[in-house]
C-alpha cells in the first residue's frame, strides 16, 4: 500500500491549522492577520472554521494513510478555501493589508492546492496475488 505524501501533507497542514483555531482561536486568528480581539459572534466562526479544518484534514490523512483515493478530501479542501475567500472578497475593503495577503492569499493557494489534488490521477493500486 503506498502513501500518498502529497495528501499527508496537505491532511497534516489542513489538520493542525484546524485544531489552532479550537485550542486558541484569538492566537490563530492573529497567525492569520488580524491583531484586533474578533467579537464573539467571530470567535464562534473562528471556532466552526476550525472544527470544519480539523475534519477535512484528519480525512485527508486518514485517506492518505490507509491508501484510499484522496481527490474528493481535496476537493472538499479546496471549496472550503472557495468559500472563505468568497465570504472574504465581500468585505476585502475593510480588510488590513496583512489580512488580504494572508486570509485571502492563503485562501487562494489552497484552492489550487485543492484542485491540483483533485484532478490528479488516481494512483495505481496494487493488489497481493491471487486477488
Amino acid at each position: 500500500m503506498a502513501v500518498d505524501g502529497a495528501a499527508l501533507a496537505a491532511g497534516a497542514i489542513r489538520l493542525a491549522s484546524g485544531v489552532s483555531f479550537l485550542v486558541d482561536p484569538l492566537r490563530a486568528n492573529r497567525w492569520w492577520g488580524d491583531p484586533d480581539e474578533p467579537p464573539p459572534t467571530a470567535r464562534l466562526l473562528l471556532r466552526s472554521m476550525g472544527y470544519r479544518d480539523a475534519l477535512i484534514g484528519a480525512m485527508l490523512l486518514s485517506s492518505a494513510l490507509r491508501g484510499r483515493d484522496t481527490r474528493g478530501w481535496f476537493l472538499a479542501s479546496g471549496g472550503a478555501d472557495a468559500s472563505d475567500l468568497l465570504g472574504g472578497w465581500s468585505v476585502h475593503d475593510q480588510m488590513r493589508p496583512s489580512q488580504k495577503l494572508i486570509g485571502l492569499g492563503g485562501a487562494v493557494l489552497g484552492i489550487g492546492v485543492g484542485l491540483w489534488g483533485a484532478t490528479r490521477p488516481r494512483a495505481a493500486r496494487s493488489s497481493p496475488a491471487g486477488e
